[in-house]
């Protein structure tokens, strides 16, 4: 019988218990799980979000592998007894969630939507919007949720421009890479969307010199990471108008204090992180599914790359 940890809070143990115990017995997996560890030599599996509460994987000698609840891992990675392989996670449900936020907050930026949910204080005012061919989107990150979200904005019709560290190919996106090919994207990007990983090379890639590249009045979506953007350059790009608006959902800090800037200012959306989320009954049968390869001599999906960090 494989014994599994499960490392996460207790809402979530909560959340999970039930579809992850039927994945796993709907793939003939015999496990014991449980949400504490007497004996951490013993436990085959662990599958964790980074404030599970393990500090020290050491004692887990005989864990095959660790299965995190999300994807970003960059809490894993900073754990030097970390030794297992590890995985993230890539759940459909979190991908086509994603999908929504970008696309919707895209497509309320390129709308002006704002402008009339605010009010124009009686002014009739009938300023047409620009059509999607007209407003080039730029996804920085084209991994699962970056992908998906370019693909799906291209299919609205608009001119996409995709950025990541790696090459890719996506059928109507104009994929680019390294630093050149970002200079390039931010100065072509009317709406620029983060999706990338928080790496310490991308850890604040966007500053006030990146800011300074984009077009005057560009407007930023930020559904990625909070340590991607210099909150003090964004600030001033806004107060200057070089950025017109910014929709933020990831934060340095979380929850973001209430006498954080973002909060008061007129051109900033913020959202409590709620643009993807893993959800129980799809991601267990992701962890499932790995546990299932490992135990029959498969390698895991989604396997972290600790030197690229994602």
């Amino acid at each position: 019988m494989l014994r599994i940890l499960f490392s996460a809070p207790d809402d979530l143990w909560t959340a999970y218990r039930g579809p992850l115990a039927a994945a796993l017995a709907a793939r003939g997996l015999e496990a014991d799980l449980t949400a504490t560890a007497s004996d951490p030599a013993a436990i085959d599996y662990i599958v964790a979000a980074p404030a599970g509460g393990i500090s020290d994987f050491g004692p887990f000698t005989r864990t095959r592998a660790v299965l995190g609840l999300w994807a970003g891992v960059e809490t894993f990675l900073a754990n030097p007894t970390l030794v297992q392989p590890l995985a993230r996670m890539v759940d459909p449900a979190m991908t086509e969630g994603m999908v929504q936020y970008v696309v919707g907050h895209v497509l309320r930026l390129n709308l002006r939507m704002d402008r009339h949910i605010r009010g124009t204080g009686g002014v009739w005012d009938p300023e047409l919007p620009p059509l999607p061919r007209d407003t080039p989107v730029a996804v920085l990150g084209l991994g699962e949720l970056g992908g998906a979200s370019a693909r799906a904005l291209a299919g609205l019709g608009f001119p996409v421009l995709g950025w990541s560290r790696r090459p890719r190919s996506i059928p109507g996106v104009l994929c680019r890479s390294g630093e050149a090919g970002l200079s390039s994207t931010l100065a072509e990007a009317r709406i620029l969307v983060l999706l990338l990983p928080l790496t310490p090379e991308t850890r604040f890639l966007i500053d006030a010199q990146r800011l300074a590249l984009l077009p005057r009045g560009a407007m930023i979506v930020n559904p990625g990471r909070g340590g991607l953007i210099d909150d003090a350059a964004l600030l001033a790009a806004l107060e200057s108008g070089h950025v017109a608006q910014a929709t933020l959902d990831v934060f340095q800090t979380e929850p973001l204090p209430p006498e954080h800037p973002y909060w008061h200012h007129p051109r900033v959306t913020v959202t409590p992180h709620i643009a993807s989320e893993t959800r129980p009954e799809t991601a267990s049968q992701v962890i499932a599914e790995n546990i299932a390869r490992v135990e029959a001599g498969l390698p895991l999906l989604n396997r972290v790359d600790r030197q690229a960090g994602y």
